[in-house]
């Protein structure tokens, strides 16, 4: 008897016990159902029609020095709210395959024809006259300025295997070393069969690649996971490295001039929605031939010119208060809601296109303006969009679209590194920028969006 008193006396009280298996199983009923949620709630959002079939395996592995996935700039949503909505992905992929196989009727007939000559530089350099008289291309048979006036120093070989690209390209680009390559997400099981990856890089990135011993000098060609590196002496080409860049953002129809389809994303972000669905949601879809997101915070033209000599993202404040007169001088309005876009300004990070003559030809003209002013495109996008003919259907997305199909990083900025600016000084903008006597339409230009932010 006293040893039974005395093991109820030591024994835990029953009412404890419960409470921990409790305790027990809620903790593991909870930790089960988040790692099922994490698990899941990628492709939950996206591809809700029908299951999904991804790449199983690792696309590639990078070394611990690399460091691709540091600084994401983080945004406050939840990864379900986006209003973008995609299509059963086998039966995407087969649309995609016979549009490419009937591409003279889907895509249009009408073709450009190219201006080719020799020139100082590999846009021409023409003069404002003679650009804007390429706009009007309804009647066709004008050969368009479009680069390629200097070659572009390119190895043959790649040169050979970007002709083989005959469907969908998804191109990139770092020069100056300045982004991380980061391999895409969300691949389907067979996008690797329509779609190619090409980025191109120039020495000072082509050299950090091999210090890192990510590519070998001695191989024919480079392959990081799914990317094709190709490398441009940029040295030929232009000495601002972000000039370099738009050759490669704004000419993939010249670069690989059988591809169907393109996307253009920025080395800073890292695409996480299958290239293909993008397009067929997008583009295809939406009957567009051209998907790009709007602006995060500007409408007017006239903001982002103020925002960039404000933050010093251009170094020459003459030249940027020249383009805007000349584009205010020249038929550039404010956007208003009757304009049929929502935005005249973009966010060019992200561009989707269908090969079609209206987009080759707005690429064409967007190029021939950066090259004579700067290589800021969102200040002759709304310009060139709004005057060039045949008008451009495009597809200016909300920018929480943006945000569900891409990752963004910032950029690399080690200490020491290249710098993208040419002049380490600026002065700031101020509301006197761009009025003066001589540009009075500009004057009234901001001053209506001066009244407009003030009411």
């Amino acid at each position: 008897m006293a040893q039974v008193a005395m093991s109820l006396k030591t024994s835990k009280p029953l009412i404890f016990q419960t409470k921990l298996l409790c305790f027990s199983l809620f903790y593991l009923f909870t930790t089960l159902f988040l790692a099922l949620y994490t698990s899941l709630s990628n492709t939950k959002c996206l591809f809700r029609s029908s299951p999904f079939d991804p790449i199983q395996h690792s696309l590639f592995s990078y070394p611990s020095s690399y460091g691709e996935h540091k600084y994401a700039v983080p945004i406050l949503r939840s990864s379900c709210n986006s209003p973008v909505y995609f299509s059963d992905y086998s039966t995407v992929t087969k649309e995609i395959q016979e549009l490419c196989r009937n591409s003279t009727t889907t895509l249009g007939s009408m073709t450009l024809n190219y201006m080719q000559r020799n020139a100082d530089s590999f846009g021409g350099n023409f003069s404002t006259q003679k650009r804007f008289s390429f706009f009007d291309h309804r009647n066709g048979g004008i050969k368009v300025p479009c680069g390629f006036f200097q070659r572009i120093p390119i190895k043959f070989y790649d040169q050979v295997i970007m002709d083989r690209c005959d469907r969908v390209v998804v191109v990139s680009a770092i020069f100056g070393d300045h982004d991380k390559i980061r391999q895409p997400r969300g691949l389907g099981a067979k996008t690797l069969d329509s779609a190619c990856f090409f980025m191109f890089v120039d020495d000072v990135t082509f050299n950090r690649l091999d210090f890192h011993n990510l590519i070998s000098r001695k191989a024919k060609e480079h392959k990081i996971g799914v990317w094709r590196i190709v490398k441009v002496s940029s040295e030929d080409l232009y000495e601002n490295a972000a000039m370099n860049g738009v050759i490669f953002k704004h000419l993939v129809h010249r670069l690989f001039p059988n591809s169907k389809y393109s996307i253009w994303i920025d080395a800073k972000l890292q695409l996480v929605v299958d290239p293909i669905l993008l397009i067929h949601s997008l583009v295809i879809k939406e009957n567009v031939d051209m998907a790009i997101s709007k602006h995060p915070f500007f409408v007017h033209t006239m903001e982002e010119a103020m925002a960039t000599a404000r933050w010093k993202k251009w170094w020459d404040v003459d030249g940027l208060k020249t383009q805007m007169e000349t584009y205010c001088e020249n038929g550039l309005k404010p956007w208003t809601p009757n304009k049929p876009y929502p935005s005249d300004v973009p966010d060019t990070a992200l561009i989707i296109r269908k090969h079609s003559m209206a987009t080759n030809l707005f690429s064409c003209l967007l190029f021939n303006e950066l090259e004579a002013f700067n290589p800021r495109d969102q200040l002759a996008f709304a310009y060139v969009r709004d005057l060039a003919n045949p008008k451009l259907k495009l597809n200016m997305f909300d920018v929480e679209v943006f945000e569900q199909v891409a990752i963004e990083y910032r950029h690399n900025i080690k200490q020491g590194g290249p710098s993208l600016t040419m002049e380490p000084k600026i002065r700031r903008a101020s509301f006197d920028l761009f009025t003066n006597r001589s540009c009075t339409k500009c004057e009234q230009y901001l001053l209506k969006l001066w009244g407009e932010s003030h009411d």
